[in-house]
């Protein structure tokens, strides 16, 4: 993730490009709904199938790791009670894990400098505690450190999180040139010591290894770099742990990681690269990797940071052509309503085509998190409309459907093979308006309850619904429509399809 400073002012100066104001989608063929207008499910169009919706586990998991209401908030599809009321659980079933870059202990005299911005909250605890050795059961590491963050990561797992990455923000503090893990003094030259190259890949193949001997899972995927071409690590301004590297550096460092993974028996577990800030950027650093390093990414992980700007589409198309995993590995922005997520969600899945989409803190301060919360004071506090909107999209699109063409760009679709299901969530900004749905592409499509029955929720994102459900809604023959006012999103299932 960017410096929050840095989020903040891409996100103001992208705002005027989300659902707000629709024209500025029109470079993606991105436009508000027409008014009473009707788009065709082509199920003869897929994108793969969905693995899943995810968050990273720092920083909050470091703050409230240890609450099992948060848990079953974030990781499970039951009514979830919460401050007195009850929440839909999101259902996530994918964390990153943050292997950290810190520890208090000195190396013969030398310690750990300590950035002059960096925040306590985002100082993540590191395991490897010097370089005296890499023997994962010698003095040198502490595994016992950093303990609510991987509580979080056994509650989740508990609760049937399937896909966990491993990534780093930095090396840990004793490899990097000025032995500050928040970047180097000026942010745009390495921060990691070319002598450290293969060490940085060891910390995390061995933290990897461990936790698939003693943790009760596998790490499905290892990420060594946190958006590593940006400019902001900076030593002294950075709030957090950050490392700029080179699109070279990245290189070397990608290979020696995939060789101390195979050699480690992980080679099952894929490496991802690079989580770049941008879908531009993101497709920039892996065209810019030798054949060797691009045949070593198993899974190309982009940030969603570019907002309503940039080409998803051109990044589609490379990752396919080259047979890669593609996610939106992490997305935040502090419009509390939720608008701008579900926006940058039609835009990410109409054009990007991720397989899995993971935002950056559920817990986080102001309209960031989808429950506001202060780390610092250990308190957690109002459930924004970000919250509903995210539940849209996470509680009904599952692991395993195919995403289909929606025919709207305003639109999502998901087709569940195994239970004939057909999943459609659609935002309408601005006016309100009917909309049909026509699924004539289909087989046979009969509804539920005998009557065609079409489930219905909405969240209306300027006050009124809360991922409310309605049963209101009925088939007539291969078409429904339902009325949405102004600025709302609303998910349909619809049973006995086939195709």
């Amino acid at each position: 993730m960017a410096d929050y400073r840095m989020r903040r002012r891409a996100f103001l100066a992208a705002s005027a490009t989300t659902a707000a104001s629709a024209a500025a989608f029109s470079t993606l063929g991105v436009s508000a709904a027409n008014a009473d207008y009707t788009t065709t499910v082509d199920p003869g169009t897929s994108w793969g199938t969905w693995e899943g919706w995810g968050t990273s586990l720092a920083w909050w998991a470091k703050a409230f790791g240890n609450r099992d209401d948060i848990a079953d908030i974030f990781f499970t599809l039951n009514s979830a009670p919460y401050n007195g009321s009850t929440l839909p659980g999101l259902g996530l079933n994918i964390v990153r894990y943050n292997a950290g870059a810190c520890s208090g202990n000195s190396i013969g005299g030398t310690t750990m400098v300590k950035g002059a911005a960096v925040l306590p909250t985002r100082q993540m605890e590191g395991y490897w505690l010097d370089w005296y050795s890499a023997d994962p059961a010698s003095a040198s590491w502490n595994w016992y450190v950093d303990a609510p963050q991987r509580n979080m990561l056994w509650k989740a797992r508990d609760r049937g999180v399937n896909h966990f990455e491993l990534f780093s923000n930095s090396p840990m503090w004793w490899m990097c040139y000025n032995h500050n893990p928040s970047g180097s003094a000026d942010g745009t030259s390495d921060n990691l010591q070319s002598w450290n190259y293969q060490q940085h890949a060891v910390y995390l193949a061995t933290i990897a290894k461990y936790a698939h001997d003693n943790w009760g899972f596998q790490f499905t995927s290892v990420e060594a770099f946190n958006e590593p071409i940006s400019g902001w690590w900076k030593a002294d301004t950075s709030s957090q742990e950050g490392c700029h590297f080179d699109v070279s550096t990245q290189q070397t460092v990608i290979n020696y990681l995939r060789a101390e993974l195979n050699s480690r028996g992980l080679g099952g577990a894929l490496l991802a690269a690079s989580d770049e800030n941008t879908y531009d950027q993101a497709r920039a650093t892996f065209l810019g990797l030798d054949g060797t390093a691009q045949g070593n990414v198993g899974k190309i992980n982009t940030h969603g940071y570019q907002y309503g700007g940039g080409r998803r589409d051109l990044l589609y198309a490379t990752a396919k052509s080259a047979g890669k995993v593609l996610w939106n590995s992490e997305y935040g922005e502090g419009d509390a309503t939720g608008l701008s997520l579900a926006s940058n969600l039609n835009l990410d899945l109409t054009w990007l085509h991720p397989t899995a989409w993971v935002y950056w803190q559920v817990l986080d301060g102001g309209g960031w998190g989808a429950i506001q919360c202060d780390e610092a004071a250990g308190t957690t506090g109002a459930v924004n409309t970000k919250y509903y909107v995210l539940a849209q999209f996470t509680r009904h699109i599952r692991p395993g459907m195919q995403l289909i063409d929606s025919g709207d760009h305003n639109s999502v679709a998901a087709y569940d093979a195994a239970n004939h299901k057909l999943v459609i969530v659609s935002t309408n900004y601005g006016t309100g308006q009917y909309i049909d749905f026509d699924l004539s592409k289909f087989g046979t499509v009969t509804g539920s309850g005998g009557n065609g029955l079409v489930s219905r929720w909405a969240t209306q994102t300027g006050g009124g619904d809360a991922y409310t459900y309605h049963a209101d809604t009925f088939l007539h023959g291969k078409v429904f429509w339902s009325y949405f006012s102004p600025n709302t999103v609303q998910s349909f299932e619809i049973d006995g399809v086939y195709l």
